[in-house]
């Protein structure tokens, strides 16, 4: 990486964390009692707020950040360039339309046109179309030299959706037994395939071409350090995931940018009558038979302490346990390389393919099969490896209001690049160099599909530097407490109960009295943005009380 690209980066991380005005009602009384408080202000956070304070209940949400939203904000990163990135989480797919109603959620989420392309050496690359016509066809026979892959693909991908159809469902009411599911299910097989053997089998059973089996594969890799060989659930679960959101597993475009929704979450919240209060830290957790009393630091470094009947823990299950004074539990390592950029103009393509489709959708980068496999083999040996999978996006084709005037008249757009099989211990050692060597790699991949080099496309920010922005797992964890930078703040679970006793339950138990989980990771049902979690935690309080 350039040093103009390394001080870029930099400072647009500081211009990132620019405190805004504080948002809420201020401090509240210490010696109100709340009917809950719910730590932390990401989505699930706010989802749990918006649902209990409409149903009368008297809600105070602590966020130790200057803003709400967690992974889900949007931030003109850098310096004189007016346009609003998704920082972290930048698409939707598994938020219910239930949630969406339920809320009156003011937010417009648009399907994207491309599914994906895949860029291939020396050739014209696979284009998948979201409505697969002619000439996904006919990128599939250019790319394997007959039509049975894309027959094999649309086998595949018409079982999957079937599978999405039955399932999404279950993924807002009381959890079902692996058989009662099951039982709900036209296809068990995939799902039984998906739970009990290795993804990479279940992708090889249907599809055989070394590029199109690693286009699906890839979904369940995203965030997640996986072996797909391996039979041990984790690559499986995440694929599950990614693919059943809505009964359609369509990836959703937050029209304004992924802080329009978290800002939608926040507003419903707060016009029910939660309160939300920012730069306020939760340092302690007193849990009891009758309620529990959080302890918190305010905008001024004030100790302050309030007495709630329950604790709605937005946070990971990691903070959780350190809140309450419990011995943490071993952390998963987050495994992903987020690279935001503005570019000055779209790069062409080697391959001749018009770059405002082969970025519409994702662009997937040596994610070929057999290039994951040697990727994850490296990243398992404690290597940066050579060749890093990725996939890059480009929301601004889809959503030009994240555009300010002057950069949309110029013909600016954003790109999202996404790195897989980086875990986050491969930084520890050497944070910014490995960084900074990671970038360098992606970047000197994706020049080898481009006519044009990738930084001789950037725009430049007011000072005239790059507008490149790199977060490596470390960053994740050091900016929003997700311990190992873990996207989910940990391995995904199956959506079903694990135990007889957990059949009928909301799947928010935690070890400590009168506190419930609604983080991704705390809860059973949850991954990406979802507000799964947070809707789970809210009606298994309503439920109860």
């Amino acid at each position: 990486m350039t040093d103009e690209v390394r001080r870029t980066q930099d400072d647009a991380r500081t211009t990132a964390r620019t405190e805004p005005p504080r948002t809420g009602y201020g401090p509240p009384v210490s010696a109100r009692r709340f009917d809950t408080v719910v730590v932390g202000a990401g989505h699930n956070g706010l989802v749990a707020a918006a649902y209990l304070a409409r149903a009368g209940w008297s809600v105070l949400v602590l966020e130790r950040l200057p803003e709400v939203g967690g992974a889900a904000v949007s931030r003109q990163v850098f310096p004189g360039v007016d346009v609003r990135l998704s920082a972290y989480a930048y698409l939707v797919s598994l938020l219910p339309d239930r949630i969406v109603a339920d809320l009156d959620l003011q937010v417009t989420l648009a399907d994207r046109a491309v599914a994906s392309y895949t860029a291939v050496p020396g050739g014209p690359g696979l284009l998948v179309e979201r409505d697969e016509g002619a000439p996904t066809a006919g990128s599939f026979r250019a790319l394997t030299g007959s039509d049975a892959e894309f027959a094999a693909w649309q086998r595949f991908h018409g079982r999957v959706a079937t599978l999405a159809e039955d399932l999404a469902p279950t993924l807002t009411e009381p959890l079902l037994s692996p058989a009662e599911l099951a039982g709900r299910l036209r296809d068990p097989g995939l799902w039984h395939d998906l739970r009990e053997r290795p993804l990479a089998d279940v992708v090889a059973d249907e599809l055989s071409h070394d590029v199109v089996r690693g286009v699906a594969l890839s979904d369940g890799l995203i965030g997640t350090f996986a072996d797909v060989h391996a039979a041990d659930g984790p690559a499986g679960r995440c694929f599950l995931y990614h693919v059943v959101g809505n009964g359609t597993g369509r990836w959703r475009v937050p029209v304004g940018g992924m802080g329009v929704l978290s800002g939608a979450m926040a507003a419903a919240a707060r016009s029910a009558g939660a309160e939300l209060v920012t730069r306020a830290e939760v340092t302690a957790l007193e849990p009891r038979a009758d309620g529990v009393t959080v302890h918190w630091t305010d905008d001024d470094g004030a100790e302050r302490a309030v007495d709630a009947g329950w604790v709605v823990g937005g946070a990971a299950p990691d903070v959780l346990d350190r809140l309450t004074g419990a011995a943490p539990r071993p952390s998963v390592d987050g495994a992903q390389l987020k690279v935001n950029m503005v570019l000055a103009r779209l790069p062409r393509l080697r391959s001749g393919v018009d770059p405002a489709v082969a970025f519409a959708g994702t662009f997937h980068v040596d994610e070929a099969a057999s290039q994951l496999d040697a990727a994850h083999a490296q990243a398992a040996a404690g290597r940066l490896p050579d060749v890093v999978p990725f996939e890059v996006y480009c929301h601004s084709l889809s959503d030009p209001s994240v555009l300010g005037p002057a950069e949309r008249a110029a013909g600016c757009h954003t790109l999202t690049l996404f790195g897989l099989h980086t875990p986050a211990a491969l930084f520890r050692r050497d944070p910014v160099g490995t960084r900074d060597e990671a970038v360098r790699r992606v970047v000197a991949q994706l020049d080898a599909h481009l006519a044009e080099p990738l930084l001789d496309c950037l725009a430049r920010d007011a000072d005239g530097r790059p507008c490149l922005q790199a977060a490596s797992p470390l960053d994740v964890e050091d900016s929003l407490a997700m311990p190992g930078g873990h996207i989910f703040h940990g391995d995904l679970s199956w959506p079903v109960a694990a135990a007889p006793d957990e059949v009928g339950a909301w799947g928010v138990a935690t070890p400590y009295p009168r506190v419930v989980a609604a983080s991704s990771g705390g809860t059973v049902r949850g991954g990406a943005v979802s507000g799964l979690g947070g809707y789970a935690a809210a009606r298994h309080l309503l439920d109860r009380c």
